[in-house]
């Protein structure tokens, strides 16, 4: 079992209690016949670096959203995923940033519909630089020290890797079968350290807490300030399948049309300079693109792998 899950569940039950503890009183929603219409739209945020500098980076995002829609957007940001389905499920949260993973646990639960799909540009696995290519998909990798002894995914047995939470696709999920189907089991072969964000698996790494740092390819490029050396000082061990790109997702009940409302606007800041240079900064976004969940079903796929990881 993944150390510190005792320390995870808690701070999940913990924010749950938190945004159930908002009263009715302070809902400024409305429903219609039509559907669900927001007088004033909560977006739920989970950091993939930095929880300070990510609640910053979005409340500009917020200020866009809210002009277009021509209503309050307010921004929240949550420990995890789990809190963010959670709040989507018990209508606290009208729309969530999720990665594939939650995003297909949050629609099984009638928490969530996909709107869009980010983009991105690809990424040289040599060297982290951006490709002049949009994707809608990214990687998972293992990164270690250039200098380990670690050169094969057989050679992690024994030693620490750092996670994100259980339903992380990159900083988990796709790793981890990745390293099942080469011989490894990611929960009883190797000591797993949580961690929140992808720049402090990395940090993890280079003040060698951990051996090994499972992150989307290429969070080097987050870290690059404050590690300057990064590229020299670690290396690629292995490179998983391609992962959907993240979604942007919304509670069911939204009516259609503030679901093409919202769409519209996303679709709009992706495409001013303006505006990418906000999503940029927040997960790294360049754009979005309507999407369907049929596009997720090979998460479901992988879903029903990790299941086999500790049996």
């Amino acid at each position: 079992m993944i150390k510190r899950l005792t320390i995870f569940v808690a701070a999940f039950a913990l924010m749950i209690g938190v945004l159930s503890g908002c009263g009715s009183d302070k809902v400024t929603h409305s429903e219609s016949g039509n559907g669900y219409v927001p007088k004033e739209l909560t977006i739920g945020f989970v950091p993939s670096q930095n929880a300070e500098t990510l609640e910053a980076r979005a409340k500009p995002l917020a200020d866009l959203l809210s002009k277009k829609l021509s209503i309050p957007v307010k921004v929240t940001v949550t420990t995890d995923y789990n809190a963010v389905v959670q709040a989507l499920k018990s209508k606290q949260l009208d729309l969530g940033f999720l990665p594939p993973t939650d995003y297909v646990i949050a629609h099984k639960q009638g928490a969530a519909d996909v709107l869009l799909q980010a983009q991105r540009y690809g990424v040289i696995p040599e060297n982290g630089k951006n490709t002049n290519e949009l994707v809608n998909y990214y990687y998972a990798i293992m990164l270690v020290k250039k200098d380990s002894n670690i050169k094969d995914v057989k050679d992690l047995k024994g030693k620490k890797v750092a996670w994100q939470s259980p339903t992380s696709s990159a900083g988990y999920v796709w790793p981890a079968i990745y390293m099942k189907e080469h011989g490894i089991d990611a929960q009883k072969d190797v000591t797993g350290i949580q961690v929140q964000g992808h720049d402090k698996a990395i940090s993890a790494l280079m003040n060698g807490d951990v051996d090994a740092a499972a992150v989307f390819l290429d969070a080097r490029n987050i870290v690059a300030k404050e590690y300057p050396d990064i590229w020299d000082q670690t290396r690629i061990l292995f490179k998983t399948e391609k992962i959907p790109n993240d979604t942007i997702s919304v509670r069911p009940d939204m009516s259609v049309k503030w679901k093409k409302k919202i769409s519209d606007a996303f679709v709009a800041i992706g495409k001013d300079p303006e505006g990418q240079k906000i999503i940029l900064n927040i997960y790294s976004h360049v754009g979005y693109i309507p999407s369907k969940d049929a596009n997720f079903d090979i998460v479901r796929e992988y879903n029903e792998k990790i299941k086999e990881i500790g049996k």
